[in-house]
């Protein structure tokens, strides 16, 4: 009964509780079902994902997040876009040319390379969470990726909607991210980041802003941005104080006036003069350089922008590696890479061509269930991802549980 009624206050748009009848039925059995579609108990789906995600690349990837093993029977390394990684491949030595190593393969990361006092934090592995704003995803989904994060000694950025208070549970695992909207930005959160992350531009739509839909901004939203609910919200394009290197500095050095330890991390898109913009960054005082390339995920930007502006990634990374090098400052800081970067074969060619490291966004979102089905934002009504993924809706952010998203 409890099920019924349910059902009918959500088709008459009331706005409830779900019950546990409910969530048994949306949780459980949907994670049920997860797992039997990563381990192939049914056939692959008719239509799942696209040229970059490619179904077996979606199944590989439900099944390694369900097992902690590659399948032995899907293409887990590549899609079929035909750039991008995808167009890149490890030319091996021969079997005989190989040396004998005895030494262990480390795969732990320092972020701080300046040696000017400030935190020191390593991390187990070479990437970490991207962010991913509070009203783009839920704070189910925010809270499985911090706690992913602290199992695997890494980190996750906020994005740049606020930090919801549940992520104080977690917060040595999580980035802070300031960016052009100021929203949610306060000082008790940047005193309780180790890292601060300043998005000056996103490699999905350089030249504008953040925007999050008016039926995406509820009350809760809304309270923690700062904002009245359920209005869209647009992030201006530059932060309108900082139009030179010298402004970029001081930028910085505000953040270090409220949190003198705090690493800082500068995002940035990939222009055709990105290493320019990069060796500024490191004057300014960066201590991590985060590239962010054209084939960045995005519920939001418009279509003309998406990987038709900023430059690919795989470009961007060595011209602005070999420019750091010419520098004379490549050992001083840590340049991260994102925007296109899904399987530990993107991350290996990433650093391959330059990077310590890479931020990885959607490859969470798939690891939880997300099928590329392109409704991020839910359509006329708002309600978001079906999967209870990229959405802030009463009844479809229960279908990710926190401890199994984690």
């Amino acid at each position: 009964m409890a099920l019924l009624q349910d059902l009918m206050d959500a088709y008459q748009g009331k706005i409830v509780k779900p019950s546990d009848a409910l969530l048994h039925k949306t949780t459980t059995l949907l994670q049920d079902g997860m797992n039997a579609r990563a381990f192939g108990e049914f056939e692959k789906p008719k239509a799942l994902g696209d040229a970059r995600w490619t179904d077996e690349l979606i199944l590989s990837t439900w099944y390694m997040a369900e097992t902690g093993e590659v399948p032995d029977n899907l293409n887990f390394k590549t899609g079929e876009s035909d750039g991008g990684f995808d167009r890149l491949d490890f030319q091996f030595l021969q079997e005989g040319d190989w040396l004998e190593h005895s030494e262990a393969i480390d795969t732990k990361l320092s972020l701080n390379r300046r040696g000017d006092g400030k935190n020191e934090i390593e991390i187990d592995i070479p990437w970490y969470g991207g962010g991913m704003s509070y009203g783009s995803v839920s704070v189910n989904v925010m809270m499985s990726r911090a706690r992913n994060a602290k199992h695997w000694n890494t980190l996750m950025s906020t994005g740049e909607g606020g930090y919801p208070p549940e992520l104080y549970e977690v917060k040595e695992s999580v980035i802070t991210q300031v960016a052009t909207g100021y929203f949610g930005v306060e000082e008790e959160t940047i005193q309780a980041a180790p890292i601060i992350e300043f998005k000056y531009a996103q490699g999905a739509k350089p030249g504008l802003g953040g925007h999050l839909l008016a039926a995406k901004a509820g009350e809760e939203v809304a309270k923690l941005r700062g904002s009245v609910p359920f209005v869209s919200l647009f992030s201006p394009f530059p932060f309108h104080s900082t139009y030179s290197v010298e402004d970029h500095s001081k930028h910085l050095d505000w953040i270090e006036t409220v949190n003198p330890k705090a690493l800082l991390s500068v995002k940035v898109s990939t222009p055709h003069d990105v290493d320019m913009v990069a060796v500024g960054s490191y004057y300014a005082g960066a201590h991590i350089i985060h590239l962010d390339g054209g084939y960045g995920g995005t519920g939001a930007a418009p279509e003309i922008a998406k990987k038709n502006i900023a430059m690919p990634i795989e470009l961007a990374i060595p011209k602005v590696h070999k420019f750091l090098q010419k520098e004379g400052v490549r050992d001083k800081v840590i340049l991260i890479a994102s925007g296109g970067v899904r399987t530990a074969d993107d991350i290996a060619k990433a650093i391959a061509l330059g990077a310590d490291g890479c931020v990885l966004g959607t490859t969470d979102l798939v690891g939880m269930g997300c099928t590329r089905c392109s409704n991020c934002e839910g359509g006329p009504s708002g309600r978001g991802c079906p999967w209870g993924l990229t959405t802030t809706d009463i009844e479809l952010q229960e279908w990710v549980q926190q401890d199994w998203g984690g």
